[in-house]
């Protein structure tokens, strides 16, 4: 039986752990990673952070370039389509501290494809291949790349791709087996992994479907790969991750559910102000109370409060037990102290 709290190794880096947080747009701040540390995941990833918006110093993209002295290993993941502004926004990613450097060449939203980037670069080889190389040269920390099979269905455009991004630069890279066409219908063809796998001479993490521990050891073993990443089945979802690494099924109270989402909530506020937390914490709330933790009215009378303030309030209420949990939480968990750049404008979005 593989054990997932073996370490492995990205280039120089060490990851403590065979399960690897997945990047997740909308989802991957920095309280989400913090906390997918906490519960056994070895390496976590920020959500896609656009180069234009970075070389462009627009004050949202720079506040995802966070990085908490609890998050390492960190990767940050990078998406856009030329080369030299890849290769300055890269320099930036070192700059804050992240341990990775990540590019997304598996993105299937139109709005990423559009504009030359995300799986539409697994359709442009040689601009992929320049893209890696131009960070590569940039950057001191290693270079991972994500990809999908390719994008259209019975693609296997990944591959081919593969070994000429190793000879790029790359040190990992992370394998979806769909296609920009499936997004994330049907399942995940591992089959594909593990023949990438005898491709390529860097490490591999293989990504989708991996919901359970032993769909992670089956994975590993069949595949060959070195580490698993997981993503939606970690949304509001921690206890997964714990499940995966340490096969602790034990299922979390209301008490243990309410203060780890009281926990999440005021991170956030910290990190992204309470003004546009508000909003962005509303789809967190059926995650951690759905599955029949809490009544489907509880959520939705959340859903309609005013303030984080207010939702504190009432799930303090609803769980007794939780006050004292978020109390000895907060007593455990560091104060999220962050490395951040001199920038002409603040790294800190909304407030």
């Amino acid at each position: 039986m593989i054990d997932l709290r073996e370490s492995w190794r990205i280039g120089t880096v060490e990851v403590p752990t065979r399960l690897v947080l997945a990047p997740m747009a909308g989802v991957s701040v920095q309280a989400f990673r913090r906390q997918g540390r906490r519960y056994g995941a070895g390496l976590v990833c920020s959500e896609m952070v656009s180069c234009a918006g970075i070389e462009h110093r627009n004050e949202k993209t720079l506040g995802y370039l966070r990085v908490a002295a609890d998050e390492h290993p960190l990767a940050i993941q990078l998406f856009g389509s030329d080369a030299r502004s890849m290769a300055d926004a890269a320099r930036m990613v070192e700059a804050v501290g992240a341990d990775l450097v990540d590019v997304n060449f598996g993105c299937p939203v139109k709005k990423v494809t559009k504009t030359g980037a995300g799986a539409h670069l697994l359709e442009d080889p040689d601009l992929a291949c320049r893209i890696v190389e131009s960070i590569a040269s940039a950057v001191d920390i290693p270079v991972t790349v994500k990809v999908r099979r390719g994008v259209q269905n019975g693609s296997r455009a990944a591959l081919e791709l593969g070994p000429r991004l190793v000879e790029a630069g790359v040190a990992s890279i992370t394998f979806h087996p769909r296609s920009a066409q499936q997004m994330y219908t049907g399942t995940a063809d591992h089959a594909l992994t593990a023949e990438l796998v005898a491709l390529v001479d860097v490490p591999v993490v293989a990504s989708g479907d991996v919901t359970s521990r032993a769909r992670a050891q089956a994975v590993l073993a069949t595949t060959g790969a070195e580490a698993v990443m997981v993503g939606r089945g970690a949304q509001g979802n921690p206890w997964a991750l714990r499940e995966i690494v340490d096969g602790d099924t034990a299922e979390p109270t209301r008490a243990e559910v309410a203060a780890e989402l009281v926990l999440f909530v005021r991170e956030t506020v910290r990190e992204l102000g309470a003004r546009r937390a508000s909003g962005f914490l509303k789809k967190f709330y059926g995650w951690y109370l759905g599955g029949g933790r809490f009544p489907k009215e509880f959520k939705q009378e959340l859903l309609q409060l005013d303030s984080t303030d207010e939702v504190e309030r009432r799930l303090l209420a609803a769980a007794p037990g939780a006050y004292e949990i978020v109390e000895r939480l907060e007593a455990e968990v560091p104060s999220g102290a962050e490395v951040t750049l001199e920038l002409p404008v603040s790294i800190y979005g909304g407030g």
